[in-house]
């Protein structure tokens, strides 16, 4: 009999060590380091030769690589195809994560009902019982949709073999466990081998996977990031439990862009897409009050109105407090200090707080001078005039800078009804007509003087 070969892996980050040691020389973490059996069993492998068509690779001429289209499966969710860049494409592979209870397993099994491909929809955690009252839940009936609860792969592909699906969907990776290991499933080795797997079944049967991962307390994804590397794509969906939407984010992509963004929202009847999200972002309140300023930002190729809110007051146990919520507490810090050097505010002994509304996080530099807005609107208790909004960049030097496709961001706000929007003076705009007045601006003394007077 064999002996059985052991080796050490770290949980954090997955390196490998030949034995114990108490801290990861990797990841710095302690106690981390745990023992895994790595002797793998003389199995047949998963595939048949009629599931795939072997070739050889040979290296070709950068000329005669064909560069044709990527042909993409249609997800019939417009959201999801945006964030994917277009849909799936065949042989990938991607990877979905979230938090517990945010929705992950119900986007995708409401996806997978919809397809009219034929789809396997693999579950780990529940039963089949569970996910037809889910389904029936989403009221969706589908004729191409196959329930499958196995955690092991060998029986998965076999399954696969007879059904032959276009999509596969496992909820999820953490799940699975494989005969060619024999540590616990959910372990580095598990996780590493049966995603290998799955991506050698994606890439020889060109047929797309999309994996469900669990993520770790630090919102990171659990297991090995080596993971994240093997997969094309990688997800995440995020929301606050006490708000109703959902965001969907691409945080590699490599078949489209990473700053597409896909927003949600939570029913009982599944989740909704949310076509125009301006219109949630932006509170409907009639009367103006203090402390509120929209801006027009850009999220990949889709264009946002958000309202910014924020509160100025006196410190009151001396130390001033700067807290932010969905916005980037350094560069709140960083204009706070040109309001005092370039405007003359003296805002070192208040407390500023700021909150980007609807729980969503923006990184979008052209939110600044709404940011600047708002602080001065809640500094001076005068509310900003309705219909204004912002589209511009502030710079250390107190200039209003320009900012990309800053016509878009203004067609944007014409369409949701805004009589005016403020703008860098040195931005190129390419409008010849437009019904919302476009106010250009250089300095922050400028939109000082003419927001306040």
């Amino acid at each position: 009999m064999a002996k059985t070969k052991t080796a050490f892996f770290c949980q954090n980050c997955g390196t490998q060590y030949a034995k114990w040691v108490g801290q990861c020389s990797a990841c710095k973490a302690w106690n981390t380091v745990v023992e895994e059996v790595v002797q793998k069993s003389e199995k047949s492998p998963w595939k048949t030769n009629t599931i795939a068509n072997k070739k050889i690779a040979k290296p070709l001429l950068v000329n005669e690589i064909n560069t044709d289209k990527e042909l993409r499966l249609n997800t019939f969710d417009l959201e999801f195809n945006r964030v994917l860049g277009g849909g799936l494409v065949p042989g990938s592979l991607v990877l979905l994560g979230g938090e517990p209870g945010v929705g992950k397993s119900t986007l995708l099994l409401q996806i997978a009902l919809k397809l009219p491909y034929k789809t396997l929809y693999v579950s780990g955690e529940e039963s089949q019982k569970q996910i037809k009252m889910r389904a029936d839940r989403i009221h969706r009936d589908s004729e191409s949709c196959f329930i499958l609860t196995e955690t092991k792969t060998q029986n998965i592909f076999h399954q696969v073999e007879a059904i032959r699906p276009d999509i596969v969907v496992i909820d999820s990776i953490q799940t699975l466990h494989s005969d060619y290991i024999e540590s616990a499933a959910g372990s580095i080795s598990q996780i590493r081998e049966c995603t290998g797997e799955l991506i050698k079944f994606a890439k020889e049967t060109n047929t797309p996977v999309i994996l469900i991962g669990h993520i770790t307390k630090d919102g990171s994804i659990a297991g090995p990031k080596i993971l994240e590397h093997m997969v094309d794509t990688v997800l995440l969906f995020e929301g606050d439990r006490n708000y109703v939407y959902r965001i969907l984010r691409a945080l590699k992509n490599r078949f489209g862009s990473t700053a597409e963004l896909g927003i949600y929202e939570m029913q009982g009847a599944g989740l909704r897409q949310v076509n125009n999200p301006s219109e949630i972002l932006i509170s409907k309140n009639e009367e103006g009050l203090s402390g509120t300023a929209v801006a027009s930002t850009v999220e990949g190729m889709r264009p946002l109105l958000i309202e910014i809110q924020a509160l100025v007051s006196t410190a009151v146990y001396g130390t001033p407090q700067r807290s932010t919520t969905g916005y980037n507490a350094k560069r709140l810090n960083m204009l706070l200090a040109v309001l005092e050097k370039r405007a003359g505010f003296k805002l070192a002994a208040k407390d500023v707080f700021l909150n980007i509304t609807g729980g969503i996080s923006v990184d979008d530099p052209a939110i600044d001078l709404a940011v600047v807005a708002a602080i001065l609107s809640s500094n001076e208790d005068i509310p900003i005039e309705k219909g204004i909004c912002f589209a511009a960049e502030v710079g250390l030097a107190g200039e209003i800078r320009p900012v990309q496709r800053v016509d878009q961001r203004i067609l944007e706000a014409e369409k949701l009804g805004f009589q005016g929007i403020y703008v860098s003076k040195n931005n190129k705009i390419g409008l010849k007509t437009s019904k919302i007045e476009i106010y250009l601006v250089s300095k922050i003394e400028d939109v000082v003087s003419a927001l306040f007077g």
